[in-house]
């Protein structure tokens, strides 16, 4: 049975560029791939200019975005007039960048790693996807349902 990492990595994911727009992320995490285990993309890994990983960003972290900052501080939605609200919030995320929005302190794996260990990492954590590192460089991304299927398919 292949037990590290570098066994069931994938090697093709979505990748974007930090200074991106977020307009253009939502453009590909709408269009993503689907997998071979029917997962459909819904983040997608974030490099600099020189190629080097920087963060991630997600589906969640853009619909976070989404929201009106008044909801940070203790209101409650049902308060909010959202009369042209939506629009407002939609014209602002999308006019900010990758950077701006993406989860950073990635906690990443190492190729050789053993499963067990990433699976405790990811469990634990509640992280659905971990970038694969070597010297910095995104090589490959785990995903916790490919570490399912590959346990019990």
């Amino acid at each position: 049975m292949k037990v590290f990492v570098k066994d069931i990595m994938a090697t093709e994911f979505d990748t974007i560029e930090s200074d991106a727009s977020v307009e253009r992320a939502i453009q590909m995490i709408t269009n993503g791939r689907v997998r071979e285990t029917g997962d459909k993309t819904i983040s997608l890994m974030v490099h600099d200019k020189v190629h080097m990983f920087v963060g991630i960003i997600t589906m969640a972290d853009i619909l976070y975005h989404l929201r009106p900052d008044v909801l940070n501080h203790g209101i409650r939605g049902d308060e909010i007039d959202w009369t042209g609200q939506f629009e407002r919030s939609l014209k602002q995320v999308k006019g900010k960048t990758v950077s701006q929005l993406m989860s950073i302190n990635i906690v990443g794996a190492s190729a050789d790693e053993h499963l067990m260990v990433i699976l405790d990492r990811m469990v634990k954590n509640k992280y659905k996807r971990l970038p694969v590192l070597e010297n910095g460089r995104l090589i490959g991304v785990v995903y916790i349902s490919d570490i399912y299927y590959h346990f019990f398919s």
